[in-house]
């Protein structure tokens, strides 16, 4: 009897539980990154873990464009929600394309740097995870997220200066080897990217908290 009525009701999309869904596939994917520069065990096993979470990444990005044309009520403004998930994707996306490069080059052996790179990877997902979680009470959590974004932040820095002292020990190491040296420059160039990536979901997480703390 009231069907009608109720599909004339404002719809409310659950972009928080988007969001939470898609902050897994990026704690997921950076444990399977761990394991593959541990190599303990056989790395294509991992590099199609990431895969596989890249593309379940991808599938719930496409869902919450879909809910952001499609809802009357969200819960921030839709330039915010796009922007978050979008940066969100980025770190994924990076994550995928250093899998496809260490496939592509054969790499078997990796530098403290570069384990060391991962590791602020690892990090830097499980904080946005957390940090997603607490975006469904932003009033409440506003100063934990701001500490967490700062985390974020702290660690691309860190990252940024990791990268350095790595690729100036390529070049000291690799001096009469120009193909080994070009090889861990572009594996350092990747591992770069991800924090980057992370940095700019910190900063949309950040604005968001701003405009609704």
């Amino acid at each position: 009897m009231f069907g009608w009525f109720q599909r004339l009701l404002p719809r409310k999309g659950d972009f928080f539980g988007m969001f939470e869904a898609h902050a897994v596939t990026l704690v997921a994917a950076a444990a399977a990154m761990t394991k593959l520069v541990d190599g303990a065990t056989v790395h294509t096993e991992h590099i199609a873990e990431i895969e596989i979470r890249e593309h379940e990444a991808d599938d719930i990005t496409r869902q919450v464009l879909t809910e952001v044309r499609r809802t009357f009520l969200t819960p921030f403004d839709r330039g915010a929600i796009t922007s978050l998930i979008a940066a969100m994707d980025d770190s994924i996306d990076e994550m995928h394309s250093t899998a496809v490069a260490i496939d592509l080059y054969e790499l078997r052996r990796f530098e403290p740097e570069m384990k060391e790179m991962v590791r602020m990877t690892a990090e830097a997902a499980a904080l946005t995870e957390e940090a997603t979680r607490l975006l469904r009470d932003i009033s409440r959590n506003g100063a934990r997220i701001h500490e967490i974004t700062e985390k974020i932040v702290r660690l691309e820095g860190a990252a940024d200066d990791v990268h350095a002292a790595g690729l100036k020990k390529a070049f000291e190491e690799y001096s009469d080897k120009p193909m080994q040296f070009i090889v861990a420059r572009e594996i350092y160039k990747h591992l770069e990217r991800i924090t980057d990536a992370f940095e700019d979901v910190a900063n949309e997480i950040d604005g968001i908290v701003i405009d609704h703390a």
